[in-house]
Parts: C-alpha cells; sequence; structure tokens
C-alpha cells in the first residue's frame, strides 16, 4: 500500500482536490471563460478527464493542477480586495492592460499562455498593489 501524497504543508492532495474544483468553477464562471479556456487553466487535461471533472469531481488531481487552482485562487481574492466591486473584479482579468507584466493584453491572456508561470507572475502583480510580498 502507497502513502497518500501529500503537499509540503503535510495535507492530502485528496482533502483539497473536490473543494479546488469546486471553488475553481465557480471563479470561471463568475469571469465568463470558456471551456478551452478553463482547461487551459488547469493544465490541458484531456477533454474527457475536464468534463467528467465538471460533472463529477476529483478525488486526487495532480499536483500540478493543484498549483494553478491555488493560484487562481489568489488571483481571485486578491481581485476582490483590490477591487470591492464584483463586477469590476471580475471584470479586470479580461481588460486590456498596459502594466509591465501584460504589455497592453489582458491579465487573462498572459494567464492562457499556458505556463505556470504566467499564473505566478499574474499573482504577484496583483499582491504587489496590495502593498504584499512579491
Amino acid at each position: 500500500m502507497t502513502a497518500p501524497a501529500r503537499t509540503a504543508a503535510g495535507t492530502d492532495r485528496r482533502d483539497l482536490s473536490g473543494p479546488g474544483l469546486r471553488a475553481f468553477f465557480n471563479i470561471a464562471a463568475q469571469w465568463r471563460l470558456s471551456n478551452e479556456q478553463q482547461m487551459t487553466l488547469l493544465g490541458s487535461p484531456s477533454r474527457s478527464t475536464f468534463y467528467k471533472w465538471r460533472t463529477e469531481g476529483a478525488r486526487n488531481l495532480p499536483k500540478d493542477t493543484l498549483e494553478r487552482i491555488s493560484y487562481i485562487l489568489g488571483i481571485y481574492k486578491a481581485l476582490q480586495l483590490l477591487l470591492p466591486d464584483p463586477d469590476a473584479a471580475d471584470g479586470w482579468v479580461a481588460r486590456p492592460n498596459a502594466a509591465a507584466p501584460f504589455g497592453g493584453r489582458s491579465a487573462l491572456d498572459r494567464m492562457l499562455s499556458g505556463q505556470v508561470a504566467d499564473l505566478l507572475a499574474v499573482r504577484q502583480y496583483l499582491d504587489a498593489a496590495r502593498g504584499g510580498w512579491s
């Protein structure tokens, strides 16, 4: 028998997978993301896996997917703190942005590159805007 997969903090990935996916799909709905965009943000799982996650959830997401969800949750929370109006916060990700990390593109465009590092870059930008560590 193998030991359960644990995160750095010692939490079993199975404990995080279901709640993480539910939160991600709620955020995706608020951001009005297409299925293709959602799949990219989750790390490009197969179509059948993605639809299974949407309908049945997941018992043990890959570490990479949980990391991606963690960044999305952090981005969402930072936006809620920076822009207390929910419509403004949810719309920010899709609006063109002249700030250096975005070069006139939207934060969503940056996040949709498919690289975890781009999710991190958006998260760091927002954390810095909040006056936190970047």
